[in-house]
């Protein structure tokens, strides 16, 4: 069995965030993944077991073959809206609540951060739940409300403005992130004094350079993950566990020392 989060590791956390003046989380698959929201690789079942996900989810493979990267599209879609949020999701909802000044980076496009309360959110990689305009008809981007179109799960609609094919306002492999999200993403770990990591490889770029731009910065660095991941040698702490067990246990002991406080 593998080792587990030691209450001193927890208190040293707990002390560490509880101080902090300026906390930023960044969040990656591994919190969703508790929910039951499968990565590209594990969403490969089925009909779609035969498909490399980076022949599916490219702007190149979307045009190849519309009616392919609609049904994927809406397949995953689906597979988001039949999650709840976890014990994980919630604590760090919970954060915003007891400290001055907390902004979430997530990787994660399946929107759980928000629903579980969460307010100040940059989704890196965009979200499943939303769509746009292909060719971005009417600025960067061009959102569609796409309950209010007709469509079915052959073919994309088509964007009411331009007529291009609407798409999911994700970030496709080969794609650059939205600057403006990267910007703030950049700004925020160079501005914070704490950051919190939870259930990310640290292999996934940008992402993966956030922490390092907060350690540079001068922030401590606090890890989260059930094995340790390419961020945990520059961690302060390494919580090894799932973040829905470990996490709530981190946010009781911030509440007792503000309650003693």
């Amino acid at each position: 069995m593998p080792p587990v989060t030691t209450d001193t590791d927890l208190k040293r956390a707990a002390d560490i965030i509880a101080g902090s003046r300026s906390l930023a989380i960044l969040t990656g698959a591994g919190v969703s993944r508790e929910s039951g929201v499968p990565t590209y690789r594990e969403a490969q079942t089925g009909v779609w077991a035969r498909y490399n996900p980076q022949d599916l989810a490219t702007a190149t493979a979307f045009l190849r073959d519309p009616a392919l990267g609609w049904s994927w599209y809406l397949y995953r879609r689906g597979l988001m809206r039949s999650v709840e949020p976890n014990p994980g999701h919630h604590a760090l909802a919970r954060l915003e609540q007891l400290l001055p000044n907390v902004v979430l980076l997530t990787q994660n496009v399946d929107g759980l951060h928000r629903r579980a309360g969460s307010q100040d959110v940059v989704e890196l990689h965009g979200s499943l739940l939303r769509t746009r305009c292909f060719d971005d008809c009417q600025g960067a981007p061009t959102p569609i409300d796409l309950e209010s179109l007709d469509y079915d799960d052959k073919m994309p609609p088509a964007c009411p403005h331009c007529g291009a094919y609407v798409r999911p306002d994700v970030v496709w492999f080969g794609e650059m992130l939205a600057p403006g999200d990267l910007t703030r993403a950049v700004s925020v770990s160079q501005a914070c004094n704490v950051m919190l990591v939870v259930g990310t490889s640290g292999v996934v770029q940008p992402a993966a350079s956030l922490p390092y731009h907060a350690r540079q910065a001068g922030a401590a660095v606090i890890d989260v993950n059930p094995t340790p991941s390419e961020i945990s040698p520059l961690a302060d702490v390494f919580l090894q566990g799932p973040s829905g067990e470990v996490l709530p246990r981190v946010v009781t002991a911030i509440s007792q020392l503000q309650a003693r406080s």
